[in-house]
């Protein structure tokens, strides 16, 4: 039973320091602010992330879905709208056409491809 009431007074001493503490922050804007745009910040930064990774994506399955182009060896990353392609092909003629394609997916703004040729060993 003491031990109950011995909680039930640090909960209220705590919450009454928590209040206390917010009440002292409502009075200034700028940490609020600051917060705020901090969390939107990040917020924006995840946000660009995640477009980043879906591009990245839809690069890789135009890439997948085109029949003259092997992709084992081709790795996509994108940032912005800028797309680079590393890695390698074994058909020189697979360098030219996996830029093509890569520029043809929709929100690509540019690609720097950096594909090289990697003749395979049967």
């Amino acid at each position: 039973m003491k031990v109950i009431r011995i909680f039930q007074a640090l909960g209220f001493v705590l919450s009454l320091a928590l209040a206390s503490g917010a009440y002292a922050q409502s009075d200034s804007s700028a940490p609020s602010a600051t917060v705020a745009s901090a969390a939107s910040g990040k917020a924006n930064q995840t946000s660009i992330k995640k477009a980043d990774r879906k591009l990245g994506s839809d690069v890789r399955r135009a890439l997948s879905k085109t029949r003259d182009i092997e992709v084992e060896n081709i790795f996509v990353r994108a940032h912005g709208g800028a797309v680079t392609l590393t890695g390698s092909v074994p058909d020189n003629a697979q360098i030219g056409r996996a830029e093509e394609v890569a520029k043809s997916v929709p929100g690509v703004i540019s690609v720097t491809n950096k594909l090289s040729l990697q003749p395979q060993n049967y």
